[in-house]
């Protein structure tokens, strides 16, 4: 007889039951409040997909580090004002502002990048008056500052290190772009260097090192190709602009390749926000092999706005079939108590499935710490809501109410 069927009464075979699913692999602790605190993490970088609560992660991060005593600036991305509000601030910009905090040992500030200024700066300090008015005027570079796809993610690395190089700041805390990928942070530096290193470029530069005179005949029918296509006035500013920045262009290698270097040392770690959705997980899979890759260092996966029940001891079947009980029962308050039970049920299912995609990254990448966070009630628009935050992210792993580690949603089953 096969092993998987045996013979029923009535002469027919039924299956065997199913063996129970083996235990699924138990995430390390994600313990923020040490790594925020530890006065040798000068840089914590957050990063992840869009829209998985980034931004709001970074600033609570900084404030629970503030409150420990630590001087804090925090490096947004994200141009919603709701953040300068929770923050208390009117708005942010490109210098950091000193957010009022009640009762913290340390300070906390806070910026939001302005891609255009940072690039003018660039620009402004690392060539003489002249050469920097010609760019500036120029309307290709000001089209390039403003919109040059890969831009953003090259000046959020620029602003790091410049305010690296300074001895201001105990902590400073990234929130990466919103890119399509998460990826575009890390190769923001290599795509700005290979763009100054193409090949158009070094043809455009071509006639500013060796003189029009002596360009070759190839040049000048390249020339002629490309002002056909794109315009003789654009083709002149592409040429102005280039020929004004060539002494600029070590510079730009050097810096990408510097705060490319700043990323690996020690002091700086990585933290992964996702949401429990599998769009998020699987783009913070591919960053959690990236990192791998380049030897960067992670420090692990924020589950953000996860949705632990109130209480684990109920299931959603028991809870179900009670809600059909307490209606059948026909007592006063039936209906209640059974509407009450299904919002339960429905939020075991819900904290059942988000608990399944944590445990497949889990398996995946069981080297990678993790800490889950609830989702709060609304969007998170002042101090009090950011320190809910802060304290989800940096409490004790077995501190919840539930008896829950925070590493999980649901208690891991027995094995």
């Amino acid at each position: 007889m096969s092993q998987a069927t045996e013979a029923a009464p009535t002469g027919r075979t039924r299956r065997a039951p199913r063996p129970p699913a083996p235990p699924a692999a138990e995430a390390l602790p994600l313990e923020l409040a040490e790594l925020v605190t530890d006065p040798d993490t000068r840089i914590v970088v957050c990063c992840g997909a869009g829209g998985v609560g980034k931004t709001t992660t970074s600033a609570a991060l900084a404030l629970a580090a503030a409150e420990a005593g630590r001087t804090v600036v925090v490096l947004t991305i994200d141009p919603a004002r709701r953040l300068a509000q929770s923050l208390g601030l009117v708005e942010l910009d490109n210098e950091p502002r000193r957010v009022d905090v009640p009762g913290a040992r340390g300070e906390l500030h806070a910026m939001m990048l302005d891609m255009k200024r940072t690039f003018d700066d660039i620009v402004v300090a690392h060539s003489t008056p002249e050469r920097a008015e010609q760019i500036l005027e120029n309307p290709f570079y000001q089209a390039l500052s403003s919109s040059f796809a890969g831009t953003q993610e090259y000046m959020a690395m620029e602003k790091l290190g410049q305010l690296r190089a300074g001895d201001r700041w105990d902590l400073i805390i990234v929130d990466t772009p919103p890119s399509r990928s998460a990826l575009d942070f890390l190769d923001a530096p290599n795509r700005m260097s290979r763009f100054l290193d193409g090949t158009m470029i070094r043809l455009l530069t071509a006639p500013s090192r060796t003189g029009f005179k002596i360009a070759s005949a190839g040049f000048l029918f390249f020339s002629r190709i490309i002002s056909k296509i794109l315009g003789g006035q654009l083709l002149r500013d592409i040429s102005a602009f280039v020929s004004a920045l060539d002494t600029m262009f070590g510079g730009f290698r050097e810096r990408a390749t510097a705060t490319y270097e700043l990323l690996r040392r020690p002091g700086t770690w990585f933290v992964v926000v996702a949401t429990p959705e599998p769009d998020a997980l699987r783009e913070a899979s591919y960053f959690v092999d990236r990192l791998s890759a380049e030897q960067m260092p992670l420090a692990g996966l924020v589950v953000n706005r996860t949705h632990p029940p109130t209480t684990t001891a109920l299931s959603a079947t028991r809870a179900d079939g009670a809600a059909e009980e307490a209606l059948e029962s026909g007592r006063e308050g039936a209906e209640l108590a059974a509407g009450a039970l299904r919002v339960h049920a429905e939020r075991m299912t819900l904290a059942t499935r988000e608990q399944h995609l944590a445990d497949r990254f889990t398996s995946a990448h069981p080297e990678v710490a993790v800490r889950t966070v609830p989702a709060a009630a609304g969007d998170v628009h002042d101090l009090d809501g950011l320190r809910v935050m802060a304290d989800a992210l940096t409490g004790p792993d077995g501190d919840t109410p539930t008896g829950v580690p925070r590493r999980r949603i649901l208690p891991a089953r027995r094995r």
